[in-house]
């Protein structure tokens, strides 16, 4: 017999989309190392299982328990957060259509955004913490909006209520990466998003031994427009990721409280330091987007970013760390930093960063969930080493 799970957020992350095991009463659902199903009959299988790129049980309780944390109709798993935006512009977009785009995203995404140029897509970058910025590109011809919010790594905030009703005023949809936020402290789909997609790697993962995407869909319609791209191009996450991120999302609440509360320590003491020239944490009351944050999401977040003023002082800070690891990605467990221009954002040409206010002396922090005291004397030994 099935149980329901209650429409509290914690609860849904343990539960949602899985049940025991009905033939043995594993708790865990097991990991379906298959790829491919017997079948009863000619074109009879049981549940629809025939081939493992289209449906696999494991995926399906994956898929299941993301939709219900992002309150989606359906999602649907890949098998990196890029094979997540690439099924969303292959699903929305024709040779011939304009995208806007957030000026602020992880690089690989704007990498992709030009490789979709050959083949008749165009896109324009504007801030998207504008309003009447979003409202002037869009055109006719456009098809789609895509943001992220808080931004990688400038920590924009954009307000998902307005920037929805300005693309469904033209005749387009929007979708939201909400990896940085998670759908713990933001659920852009109440807010009138169409999409969503994160990298699951990252916080959904919260260990750093996978990799993964998901796109959540507001509509039946979109949900299972995304899943036919999903079967078509094949880019789907193997049995055992899947499992792991089941095994993640049961305790993201309990982290994800733990990055916000060891943030804001971080920043706490970062704010009493004159070695740097800023820090951008919408948690900080003089952030442009503290307001929106505060109506938008439920916390302010793990990540933090740091002005040090030149390229020079930025990897002098990052050498002086030992706990903070030096690494790309972000939202595990153990902290991690890196210096954007030169790491996750480099493939994003010079002058688009200068634009975009990305210097080189910006440095990232992904605060993890060590005890707080430790990442605090591992950022003075390094901030009194410059």
């Amino acid at each position: 017999m099935q149980t329901r799970p209650s429409d509290r957020f914690a609860t849904l992350a343990v539960h949602a989309g899985q049940e025991p095991d009905p033939t043995s009463g594993a708790i865990m659902t097991p990991i379906y190392q298959t790829s491919t199903y017997v079948q009863d009959g000619v074109a009879q299988t049981r549940g629809g299982h025939e081939y493992a790129r289209v449906r696999n049980p494991t995926r399906t309780a994956l898929e299941g328990n993301l939709a219900a944390l992002e309150g989606g109709s359906s999602a649907s798993a890949f098998a990196s957060g890029l094979a997540s935006i690439e099924a969303i512009l292959k699903t929305c977009l024709s040779a011939g259509d304009h995208l806007v785009c957030g000026d602020n995203v992880y690089g690989g995404t704007e990498r992709l955004l030009r490789f979709f140029e050959r083949f008749g897509v165009s896109f324009d970058s504007v801030n998207t913490s504008n309003p009447q910025a979003l409202a002037d590109a869009v055109r006719p011809e456009t098809r789609l909006v895509m943001l992220e919010t808080p931004t990688n790594p400038l920590m924009r905030l954009s307000d998902i209520a307005a920037c929805a009703e300005i693309a469904h005023d033209h005749d387009a949809l929007l979708a939201v990466d909400n990896t940085f936020a998670t759908p713990y402290l933001q659920r852009p789909l109440d807010l009138g998003a169409d999409l969503v997609v994160h990298s699951t790697t990252k916080y959904i993962g919260g260990h750093s031994d996978l990799l993964g995407g998901v796109v959540v869909a507001a509509s039946p319609e979109l949900g299972e427009a995304i899943a036919r791209q999903q079967m078509v191009t094949g880019a789907v996450p193997s049995p055992m990721d899947c499992y792991l991120l089941l095994r993640s999302t049961k305790t993201l609440p309990v982290r994800m409280k733990a990055h916000c509360e060891n943030a804001a320590r971080v920043v706490e003491f970062l704010s009493g330091r004159s070695e740097h020239e800023g820090i951008l944490y919408p948690g900080l009351p003089d952030h442009d987007g503290h307001e929106l944050a505060c109506r938008q999401m439920s916390g302010f977040g793990g990540m933090v970013t740091i002005d040090m003023g030149s390229r020079e002082r930025a990897e002098r800070v990052v050498a002086g760390m030992r706990l903070f690891a030096l690494a790309e990605s972000l939202g595990g467990v153990e902290s991690l930093v890196c210096v954007p221009a030169r790491m996750t954002h480099a493939s994003v040409p010079p002058e688009r960063r200068a634009e975009m206010g990305l210097t080189d002396g910006l440095v990232r922090l992904s605060v993890g969930i060590e005890d707080p005291d430790d990442l605090i004397a591992d950022l003075a030994e390094a901030l009194d080493g410059i």
